[in-house]
C-alpha cells in the first residue's frame, strides 16, 4: 500500500556490520534490504558499525554492500545515537568534528549477526533509550545465541536436541586429557562449534580423534566455550518463525532443505556463495504430519526463549531419530537468497513484504 504524499515515511535506521566474524554477511545483508525496502513506506538511515565499533553513517547504496565485493564497514562520518529515552535523534559528526542532526528515526533494524548484535547487547543498548527495533529482545537474544544455554532451555520444555559437552578455554588448556577421555562418550562424527557464533565460523567436523584438537584450537580462536555435539544423521530442514500480531501465537514457514552431497556438512562458502556439494529445496518433500510436527516445534521453540518478530529454527529429520532440533537462529541471514526469505516466499509472503512486516512487528512490539 503507497502511503499518502501528506505522510510522513516511517524512518528506519538500519544498523549493520558489526565486531563479530559475520560481519561481511551482515553487510550483504543490508545490501539486500537496502536494493528491497519498500520506498514508499520507509526512509532509511544506513549506519555501518566498523569491526572496532565505531558507529559510522553510510551510503544508502546497495551496489558497495554486495557479497562478491566482500564488503566491509569502514569510513564515515561518527554516528551518535541519543543518550536518554526523550529523544529518538540522531547526530552525525564529521572528521572535523562539525556536529549536524540527522533527525528522529522511529525504529532500528539491527542486521547483526554474531557476537555484539545478535546476542541481545545492542537491543540492550536500544531498551535503555527507548528506541523501538525490529526482532528479539535482550533475552531471547542472549538465550539463542549461546548454543549451550539455548539447549539446555529446549531440552526443559521437551525438545529434542543433540547430545553434547561443553568445554572451557581454561579446562581445555587445564585438562585436555581430561576433555578427551569424555569425548569417548560420543560416535564419531562429532562437531566442534563455538557457543556464541554463527554462519558456521570455526565449525568442524571431526570423523577421528586426531582430528580432535586441531577442531578445538579452530573453534576456540572465535569463543571462550566450545560445544562438542554428536552428529545427527539425516535430512537438514529449516523452518522460519514470525511473531504473531495482536496477541496471535507465532507462525511458522513451510519448511525448507539443505540438500548436502555424501560426507559434507553445510558450511560458510555453501551458505553464502554456492557449492555444488549443497543446494536447497523449497518446500522440502516432507508428509504432512511431520510438516506439522516441524512447525509446531519451531513455534513452541520460539516461544521457550520469549522471541518476538522473527527466528530461523534448524532440525535434523531421519528415521532413526525423529526431529531433533539443531539450532534457533534471532537473527538469521537475511539475504534475498537465504533459506528464512526463501521458505516464506514459499508461505506466500515475498521478501520485500518480509521486511515491511518485520519492521511493523518491530514497532507494535511492547518490550
Amino acid at each position: 500500500m503507497t502511503v499518502s504524499e501528506h505522510q510522513r515515511k516511517t524512518r528506519v535506521a538500519l544498523l549493520f556490520g558489526g565486531r563479530s566474524s559475520e560481519h561481511l554477511i551482515s553487510c550483504a545483508t543490508a545490501g539486500s534490504v537496502l536494493a528491497h525496502i519498500d520506498r514508499d513506506r520507509y526512509e532509511v538511515v544506513p549506519i555501518g558499525i566498523a569491526r572496532d565499533g565505531r558507529f559510522v553513517l553510510q551510503a544508502d547504496d546497495p551496489a558497495p554492500l554486495a557479497l562478491e565485493r566482500s564488503p566491509e564497514v569502514v569510513g564515515g562520518d561518527a554516528v551518535l545515537l541519543p543518550t536518554a529515552k526523550d529523544s529518538r535523534a540522531l547526530t552525525a559528526v564529521d572528521a572535523a568534528g562539525a556536529m549536524r542532526e540527522l533527525g528522529e528515526v522511529d525504529v532500528v533494524f539491527p542486521i547483526l549477526h554474531g557476537r555484539f548484535g545478535e546476542d541481545g547487547t545492542v537491543q540492550g543498548m536500544l531498551d535503555l533509550v527507548d528506541i523501538p527495533y525490529v526482532g528479539n529482545g535482550v533475552l531471547a537474544s542472549a538465550v539463542a545465541m549461546d548454543k549451550h544455554f539455548a539447549k539446555t532451555v529446549l531440552e526443559h520444555v521437551g525438545i529434542r536436541v543433540a547430545p553434547w559437552m561443553t568445554v572451557s578455554r581454561g579446562e581445555w588448556r587445564r585438562e585436555p586429557d581430561a576433555v578427551r577421555a569424555r569425548l569417548g562418550d560420543f560416535p564419531f562424527p562429532v562437531f566442534v562449534k563455538p557457543a556464541r557464533a554463527g554462519s558456521s565460523v570455526g565449525v568442524s567436523r571431526v570423523d577421528s580423534v586426531l582430528d580432535f584438537d586441531r577442531a578445538m584450537e579452530v573453534a576456540l580462536a572465535e569463543d571462550s566455550r566450545v560445544l562438542v555435539e554428536v552428529g545427527v544423521s539425516g535430512r537438514e530442514v529449516e523452518v522460519g518463525v514470525l511473531g504473531g500480531r495482536d496477541g496471535e501465537r507465532p507462525r511458522a514457514s513451510l519448511p525448507g532443505e539443505i540438500v548436502l552431497e555424501e560426507g559434507t556438512y553445510y558450511d560458510f562458502d555453501a551458505k553464502y556463495r554456492g557449492t555444488p556439494t549443497a543446494r536447497t529445496e523449497c518446500p522440502a518433500d516432507l508428509d504432512e504430519a511431520t510438516v506439522h510436527a516441524l512447525q509446531d516445534t519451531a513455534i513452541r521453540a520460539f516461544e521457550a526463549i520469549e522471541g518476538s518478530g522473527l527466528a530461523r529454527v534448524d532440525f535434523f529429520v531421519s528415521p532413526e531419530h525423529g526431529i531433533v532440533l539443531n539450532e534457533i537462529n534471532t537473527m538469521p541471514g537475511f539475504t534475498s537468497i537465504s533459506m528464512f526469505p526463501v521458505v516464506w516466499q514459499a508461505s506466500g509472503i515475498e521478501y520485500g513484504d518480509l521486511i515491511t512486516e518485520l519492521i511493523e512487528l518491530g514497532l507494535a512490539e511492547e518490550r
